[in-house]
């Protein structure tokens, strides 16, 4: 079960390289709540599960958990970032709001591609 191993992993960080893309990574997470324009030209819109993340190719589904409270999220990457040294991806305000880390800004949190 994933959650299993992300609960395992979590006290590690890593960053993903195009090569391990497909390995679970672990690290700090932030959201925004821009309506600017992604780097991939779409319009960001906080309302929908995105996601920012430096490498991964634009439309790859993520799976983030919090392995603080459990709660899980699948997104989609459509933007650049985190801009922020020691973050790892930075979601929408609505996959924050379902991973439970709205109010604190940042998590650690934990994540794997599915597609």
């Amino acid at each position: 079960m994933f959650l299993a191993g992300i609960l395992a992993a979590a006290a590690t960080v890593a960053v993903i390289s195009p090569a391990s893309a497909a390995q679970p990574s672990c690290g700090r997470a932030s959201w925004y709540a821009l309506t600017s324009l992604t780097a991939s030209g779409e319009r960001m819109n906080p309302a929908k599960l995105t996601a920012a993340h430096p490498k991964l190719r634009f439309g790859t589904k993520v799976e983030v958990v919090n392995p603080r409270n459990g709660k899980s999220v699948v997104v989609r990457i459509n933007d650049r970032g985190p801009f922020v040294k020691g973050r790892i991806i930075d979601v929408s305000k609505a996959a924050a709001g379902e991973l439970g880390m709205i109010k604190s800004g940042v998590a650690k949190v934990c994540f794997r591609v599915v597609s």
